[in-house]
């Protein structure tokens, strides 16, 4: 049975667990707030900035046109691809230079550049390769997220116990057998970490692939604004950006916390 020391322990926890999302709620809603009263006593250009109200109707008006979906979906699609290709990838490639320490030393100063090369860089070249359509805008979105899975995943690999996989030896254990008991399990939390970073980097290169080439997603909206000078749409599109953002980083975030159960 649990000690009342241990259920105080927990139920203050769970009260620091609320409180930190009742305030994150607050800033959130003070934030609109606070925007759309600058908005309407003029302290703000709403042409550059639009407003709360205004980003509201421009929604309202997207689901009238029966575009509201179609766009978010789109985009929802290609991340979702993205994110899930590149996670496996990044964990096989991972997986594979752990194994092979010769494969580990030749390829890691390239992964290295490949990771700092500006990858909007090879957005006309992706273009042409493999065409203005959906596929491009995948390819981009792996360019980014897969080195840094790969890179994020070696580097717990290597900086497993060593204790632990010294016991494993002594007890006649493999590679495939340390890889399977120590390694993997010892960083199923820095995998999800990596997970979790990668939700930004599959949205940046979706994001970029979509301003490039794309007729529908959420880019494709922000690209349209900009080009027609409607800064509400522009904005809107920031705002459902930042939406699914969070929406994706907090399922990642609760399969962490299983996890650690």
């Amino acid at each position: 049975m649990k000690s009342e020391e241990y259920k105080k322990f927990l139920k203050k926890i769970k009260r620091d667990n609320i409180l930190v999302f009742i305030t994150q709620i607050l800033i959130v809603v003070i934030f609109f707030i606070v925007w759309q009263i600058l908005a309407d006593k003029e302290i703000i250009n709403t042409f550059l900035v639009s407003s709360p109200i205004k980003v509201f109707n421009t929604i309202i008006d997207l689901i009238r046109e029966n575009n509201f979906w179609n766009h978010i979906l789109a985009t929802l699609y290609e991340i979702i691809i993205s994110f899930i290709i590149g996670n496996l990838v990044g964990l096989l490639v991972a997986s594979l230079l752990w194994w092979n320490k010769f494969l580990s030393r030749v390829f890691e100063p390239f992964l290295t550049i490949l990771n700092s090369l500006p990858k909007v860089a090879l957005g006309p070249l992706i273009i042409v390769w493999v065409g203005a359509n959906t596929k491009s805008i995948i390819l981009m979105a792996l360019l980014i997220s897969t080195i840094i899975s790969v890179i994020n995943i070696h580097n717990a690999f290597k900086t497993t116990d060593e204790n632990k996989i010294k016991i494993v030896k002594t007890m006649g254990g493999n590679k495939f057998q340390i890889f399977t008991k120590v390694v993997f399990p010892s960083n199923i939390l820095p995998i999800i970490e990596s997970f979790k970073i990668n939700v930004s980097m599959c949205f940046v290169g979706v994001i970029m692939g979509e301003l490039l080439v794309s007729k529908e997603g959420i880019g494709y909206l922000i690209m349209y604004g900009s080009q027609v000078f409607n800064m509400n749409l522009v904005i809107t599109g920031v705002i459902l950006l930042v939406i699914l953002t969070i929406l994706l980083y907090y399922l990642v975030y609760y399969i962490e916390k299983i996890s650690k159960k």
